[in-house]
């Protein structure tokens, strides 16, 4: 990468905001005194680099010529992602003015259901509720999936007790019912120690909170309100950093990025959340890597991260030329990078997304929004 991504000539805005939410206190469940499973190491490895570097776009003089504004918005997570293939373009493109906002998934797809925005990222499918909102303002979409991501769960480096945690007690951590009763790192597991235990989450307009919620609780949007809120990944970087105490849960390439800062925690997917099933690979802990998200067995926190374009901008020549160059060998193998840090996508998926974006395909291949364990075989029509 030519510059760092957090700080880039391409960002015109960078938005955030926190929020949080109200929830009546309930009786606090009985701790539990599960025996803890062997643990793998809890710090994400350093990300490899990848095994073939970019290439330079055969159409370079072609994008020499292109300008035009590109306003994007969404999703923190696929922030970086976004953000590193725009300053690569305008390497190539330099007349090319293109701006990348963080105001969440949800707040990103408000904006892009009203108009206000090129692109959006979004750190899951777009919902139900989203698409009316989008169509009663007569706005159509192309959705194109770019990277996988591992969403970590985050402690600060100096945790040397929470080598691993079950999905199980991430879900006593963070239910509703857990509102101003699961307050201490002891009450998460006996043997932890006795500390409080101070929580930090994406904002509910995130992507990020909605995947969390139905993955470890077992229901979309369904959380305790009681713990520091924000769309803007970095603020809970700084916060996990600085308070040994604390637990949070963001995308991996904000860990990768602040390696020494913060760790990734294991993961034990012992139970299903919803049903209270035990799961086949209970008694394993997985950390989130490239290589466990890649392969699937970091579960169930994986999942793969879009952009939705609006049609009436796909027919312009510097929103057509700059979705062909994000997917394009000339800019994907940044994607598993140290400077983005998320998981490149086969190339027949990133070449459907290209079929798909220059076809006009409309639509969502995900009619329930997000889906926990969700593939991209839909995409090669599988």
């Amino acid at each position: 990468m030519r510059n760092k991504i957090v700080i880039t000539s391409v960002l015109l805005a960078l938005l955030m905001s926190a929020c949080s939410q109200a929830a009546a206190p309930a009786p606090a469940p009985a701790p539990e005194q599960p025996k803890a499973p062997e643990a793998t190491a809890t710090t994400a490895p350093a990300a490899a680099e990848p095994q073939a570097g970019p290439v330079e776009p055969a159409n370079k003089d072609e994008l020499a010529a292109i300008e035009g504004e590109i306003i994007i918005d969404g999703s923190s997570t696929v922030y970086p992602v976004t953000a590193a293939a725009a300053e690569e373009f305008r390497q190539y493109a330099p007349k090319a003015r293109i701006s990348v906002g963080i105001s969440g998934t949800g707040g990103g797809f408000k904006k892009f259901c009203n108009g206000e925005t090129d692109i959006s990222n979004a750190s899951r499918p777009i919902l139900p509720a989203e698409r009316e909102a989008c169509a009663a303002k007569n706005i159509e979409y192309i959705e194109i999936p770019v990277a996988f991501d591992g969403l970590a769960v985050v402690l600060h480096p100096d945790n040397n007790w929470a080598t691993c945690l079950k999905v199980s007690e991430l879900k006593k951590v963070w239910e509703p019912d857990a509102q101003g009763k699961i307050t201490n790192w002891s009450q998460v597991r006996e043997g932890f120690e006795d500390r409080p235990l101070v929580l930090f989450g994406a904002g509910t307009d995130s992507g990020t909170f909605d995947y969390f919620t139905e993955a470890i609780v077992g229901k979309g949007k369904s959380s305790r309100g009681d713990f520091q809120a924000s769309e803007d990944d970095n603020v809970l970087v700084q916060g996990i950093s600085g308070d040994v105490n604390a637990m949070g849960f963001f995308g991996l390439a904000y860990v990768v990025e602040n390696e020494g800062k913060i760790k990734a925690a294991a993961v034990d997917y012992d139970v299903n959340p919803k049903t209270g099933e035990p799961m086949p690979n209970a008694g394993k802990c997985v950390v989130p890597t490239f290589d466990t998200v890649k392969d699937g067995s970091y579960q169930p926190l994986s999942r793969p991260i879009f952009i939705y374009v609006r049609k009436e901008a796909a027919a312009r020549p510097e929103v057509k030329a700059f979705i062909n160059f994000y997917l394009s060998p000339s800019f994907t193998p940044l994607i598993q990078s140290r400077e983005v840090g998320y998981v490149e996508l086969p190339r027949e998926i990133y070449e459907a997304g290209a079929k798909r974006f220059n076809d006009g395909v409309l639509g969502t291949l995900f009619p329930n929004g997000e889906e926990v364990g969700a593939t991209l075989d839909r995409y090669l029509g599988k």
